[in-house]
């Protein structure tokens, strides 16, 4: 059987569900450059919180993305690289954010006028799209 996303239990939503989350899609990219250490990563990305960054890591360890090495010293050093399995993510994701950077102007202006458009709505039909 071939694997189809939009039937809820096929295992294939759930990897979209890895590779589409915001902190996954940073995380790539972060590791784009070689190996980096917990710290480096989560200085890099603005906003993420210690938790999510473990959270993150280990699910994208866990799904064959990135490799964590722990190294024997004191204090202990872990580092984290992508697998070739991540690496072939990267033209995916890197579209991704050269999409977001490029249409960001048109996405704000975009939201702008939707949102000037609602508030012209009679208040009935703005609280029917609660």
């Amino acid at each position: 059987m071939r694997p189809d996303p939009f039937q809820r239990d096929c295992g294939s939503r759930q990897v979209i569900d890895r590779i589409g989350d915001r902190w996954s899609v940073l995380v790539v990219l972060t590791l784009a450059d070689g190996e980096r250490r917990y710290g480096e990563l989560a200085e890099h990305i603005d906003g993420i919180s210690q938790k999510m960054l473990t959270q993150t890591l280990r699910g994208l360890e866990r799904d064959g993305l990135v490799t964590r090495t722990v190294h024997a010293s004191v204090p202990p050093r872990v580092d984290y690289a992508l697998t070739d399995l991540g690496r072939s993510l990267l033209d995916l994701v890197s579209g991704l954010e050269a999409w977001a950077t490029t249409h960001l102007a048109d996405v704000q202006a975009a939201r702008v006028r939707y949102d000037a458009e609602v508030l012209r709505r009679p208040t009935t039909a703005r609280a029917g799209r609660r």
